[in-house]
C-alpha cells in the first residue's frame, strides 16, 4: 500500500505550502543520487519525495488527494500549462549522467521566478515578466524578450566528466549538455527555449566535491596513510572520477605531503594527485610505546633541519 503523501514529506495535513516547500528541498537535498552514489535506496526514497511533492505543491491535487486518497490522472512529462503559467521539472544526474524525473508543478509567473531561483540559485532576469508582458494590450506584435540569466549549480563529477541535466521550462522539456571539463563561470546558451522564444542563459556554478578538488584540468585527493605504510611503502586502493578504483604503490619513507600522479585520469587529459596524509595513531600501548622510543634512538633526525625560518 503506498504511504501517505504528507508521512513522505515528513509534515501534517494542515501543513502551509512553506511547510511542504521546505520539507521538500531538505529530503530531496538528503536522498539527491549525487549526495548517495549507487544507494538504490536512497534513489527510491528521491523519487517517492519527487513524487510527494507533485501531489502537494499543487493546490487542485492537494485537495482532490485529502478528499479521496488519490491526485487523478497525471500529466505526462512536459504537460499543458495554464495561461502565463510555467511548468518546471528536472532529474539530476548521478555518476553516469542520467536524470531522475520530477513532477511538473503548474504555477504563475511570480512563483515561477521564485522557483526558478531556487533550483539555478541565482535570480532570472526575463521569466517572470514576459509571461506577463505577453498577457499585454499589444496583441499584434510582440516586443523582443531579453534573456534569461540564471546560474546553474552543477554537480563536480557531471562537471569533470560531461553528461545532461534535464529541464522543463514552460512545458517543454530540454536536455542541457553539459561539456566535459566545463570550468566554473562559463555561461550556457540555450536559444529561443526561454519565455517568449528568447534565450536563456546559464553561467555554471560547480558543486563542491567531498573528496576530490580541482586545480584547472587537474584533480587533487588527499589520500590519509598509516605511519607503517609511510615508513614501509605498500599498496593502497584510490577511487578516480569515473567511479573506478586504481591500486597505487605507496614508496617507502613516504612523508605527509608528497604527492603520487594517476596520468590521464585528471579532467579532459588532466592528471589526478594524491595526496598522501600520514595518520598517528592516537593511543598506543606501552610496548608500541617502547619501540617507537627504541626506533628514535636508532633513527636521529631533525625533518625542520634547511627549513626556511632556520
Amino acid at each position: 500500500m503506498p504511504r501517505d503523501l504528507y508521512d513522505v514529506l515528513g509534515v501534517n495535513k494542515s501543513a502551509s505550502d512553506d511547510d511542504i516547500r521546505k520539507a521538500y528541498r531538505n529530503l530531496a537535498r538528503e536522498f539527491h543520487p549525487d549526495r548517495n552514489p549507487g544507494d538504490k535506496q536512497a534513489e527510491s526514497r528521491f523519487k517517492e519525495v519527487q513524487e510527494a511533492y507533485d501531489v502537494l505543491s499543487d493546490k487542485k491535487k492537494r485537495e482532490q488527494y485529502d478528499r479521496f486518497g488519490f491526485a487523478g490522472p497525471q500529466p505526462g512529462f512536459g504537460g499543458g500549462e495554464g495561461p502565463g503559467g510555467f511548468h518546471w521539472s528536472g532529474g539530476f544526474p548521478g555518476g553516469g549522467g542520467g536524470g531522475f524525473p520530477g513532477g511538473n508543478v503548474e504555477m504563475d509567473p511570480d512563483q515561477a521566478q521564485e522557483l526558478f531561483e531556487q533550483i539555478f540559485g541565482g535570480t532570472p532576469s526575463g521569466l517572470g515578466g514576459a509571461g506577463r508582458r505577453s498577457r499585454g494590450g499589444n496583441r499584434g506584435r510582440k516586443a523582443p524578450s531579453a534573456p534569461t540569466e540564471a546560474e546553474l549549480e552543477v554537480p563536480f563529477l557531471l562537471a569533470a566528466n560531461g553528461g545532461t541535466m534535464a529541464l522543463n521550462v514552460n512545458g517543454k522539456g530540454i536536455d542541457v549538455k553539459i561539456p566535459a571539463g566545463v570550468e566554473e563561470g562559463k555561461t550556457l546558451r540555450l536559444s529561443g527555449q526561454g519565455p517568449s522564444g528568447s534565450d536563456i542563459h546559464l553561467k555554471i556554478k560547480i558543486q563542491p566535491h567531498a573528496n576530490f578538488k580541482r586545480e584547472g584540468k587537474d584533480v587533487i585527493l588527499e589520500t590519509p596513510i598509516s605511519v607503517a605504510e609511510a615508513i614501509l611503502g605498500g599498496k593502497i586502493e584510490v577511487p578516480t572520477l569515473n567511479g573506478s578504483k586504481l591500486e597505487v604503490k605507496i614508496p617507502a619513507g613516504a612523508s605527509s605531503g608528497g604527492r603520487l600522479r594517476l596520468r590521464g585520469k585528471g579532467i579532459a587529459g588532466g592528471d589526478q594527485y594524491i595526496v598522501l596524509k600520514i595518520v598517528v595513531p592516537k593511543n598506543i600501548d606501552d610496548e608500541s610505546r617502547r619501540l617507537i622510543e627504541q626506533f628514535r634512538e636508532r633513527n636521529p633526525q631533525n625533518p625542520r633541519t634547511g627549513a626556511p625560518w632556520e
